[in-house]
């Protein structure tokens, strides 16, 4: 067996493994170009100026027919995506949604900035959203919709959460901010619930260093997601075929619009979008395929759909979290780079959650009496608590060449044997 670095050997690859922005680091001339393109005409609002380019609208389209769903909104962040969508479905002082423990901060932080208090669901094996624990918390008659988060494109168990969506009468909102391009037996990821959120946020597949989408099917969802994200106007309804009366439907909304010269960097983007997934998919798959047969012992994912997951992140579950975070220190002095999510912590436990801490200074809305009152307790989602602190992502970034995948398997297998992982327990 190979030394370890640590023990004075030498390291699995000669140097670190390129910055995890899958979409950051394909930004080239095409995206200067067309953000400059905008500027220079003049026109960097999505509705008018002397010289549109309608870029935006541009980007929209190109969307909806990757994904092939009618409606598409781009908007100014994954956050403002969360929040149109959530306001499209009416959601607001006095209701709950349910959220998996797992996820960013922006996920209930926008539940929260809707006015309404977001109930954490469990995790299960894929550590994404459990379909039985969402289940259970549907008991509860105050809770007004559920957002599933594929966690770094790995897909949520789309059929079973639809199906208990469906037995309780309450919609999906799919953030699919981390897995752009992800399919879910063959459907675009944010296509299969009532109402779907992107991001283009630096660390995301594709990015314009901010920016967000909103897509749904319904007619109805999107001219409220219109209306809500700018001021509650809809400007372009000839555009849908749709017709609606300001006077009876427009109501108060906010500024989320997105504008031309994020559309342009995001055009360039999406036609990245395939070429950036099937180098981080073969990637993906050389890197798992040899870890499997050589050790037998180690632990993925599950992966709910083990075919359409976008492959920028490899999860290894490990016995503990000791153990996980030796098997990380000794990766990083191979010059292989692996984390934990969060810092291995459920988004619950963040202080401003934890302690229902918000901007108003009446406590809302987690002042609101409900009739089931919610609080947050380290231990509400077990699995969670468990699972995070132990499982490491591995980032694969579209930069990786087929020799990269090679250097970082026989990394992984030295350091895994070499701490005898398969013989420890959690």
């Amino acid at each position: 067996m190979e030394k370890l670095v640590v023990d004075g050997g030498r390291p699995a690859r000669s140097e670190p493994m390129p910055p995890a922005y899958p979409g950051g680091m394909m930004l080239g001339q095409e995206e200067a170009e067309a953000s400059g393109a905008v500027v220079l005409d003049q026109s960097p609002f999505r509705y008018y100026g002397p010289n549109m380019r309608y870029a935006v609208q541009q980007l929209e389209d190109m969307i909806s027919a990757y994904a092939e769903i009618p409606y598409v909104l781009g908007v100014t962040s994954g956050t403002a995506a969360l929040v149109v969508a959530l306001k499209a479905l009416g959601v607001g002082y006095g209701d709950k949604v349910i959220v998996p423990a797992n996820t960013f901060l922006a996920t209930p932080g926008a539940v929260v900035c809707s006015q309404a208090v977001p109930v954490f669901a469990d995790v299960d094996d894929s550590l994404n959203i459990s379909p039985e624990s969402i289940d259970k918390l549907c008991e509860d008659d105050e809770v007004k919709a559920i957002i599933t988060v594929p966690i770094l494109g790995n897909l949520c168990d789309m059929d079973a959460i639809q199906s208990i969506a469906k037995k309780w009468g309450i919609p999906v909102i799919e953030d699919i901010a981390q897995s752009c391009g992800a399919t879910y037996k063959g459907s675009f990821a944010g296509t299969i619930g009532d109402i779907g959120t992107l991001s283009f946020q630096m660390n995301k597949v594709l990015t314009a260093g901010e920016g967000g989408a909103v897509i749904t099917r319904d007619a109805n969802l999107f001219e409220r997601a219109v209306r809500y994200h700018d001021q509650g106007s809809f400007r372009e309804k000839s555009r849908y075929g749709i017709v609606s009366d300001d006077e009876e439907n427009a109501f108060v909304g906010q500024n989320y619009r997105m504008s031309e010269v994020t559309g342009g960097v995001l055009v360039e983007q999406w036609k990245r979008l395939n070429g950036i997934l099937g180098v981080m998919r073969a990637r993906y798959i050389a890197i798992q395929q040899t870890l499997a047969a050589e050790l037998p012992g180690i632990k993925f994912r599950v992966e709910p759909d083990s075919t359409g997951y976008t492959g920028s992140h490899l999860g290894m579950i490990l016995p503990n979290a000791a153990i996980a975070n030796q098997f990380m220190e000794y990766l990083y002095a191979e010059n292989i780079q692996v984390y934990p999510l969060y810092g291995g912590k459920p988004v619950f436990m963040l202080p401003q959650l934890l302690h229902q801490r918000t901007a108003d200074v009446k406590g809302s809305p987690f002042a609101y009496p409900f009739r089931k009152p919610v609080i947050y307790t380290p231990d509400s989602c077990p699995n969670a608590v468990s699972l995070m602190p132990r499982t490491m992502y591995l980032p694969i970034s579209p930069l990786l060449t087929e020799q990269d995948a090679v250097e970082i398997a026989a990394g992984i297998i030295k350091v895994y044997r070499s701490l005898n992982i398969s013989e420890q327990k959690g």
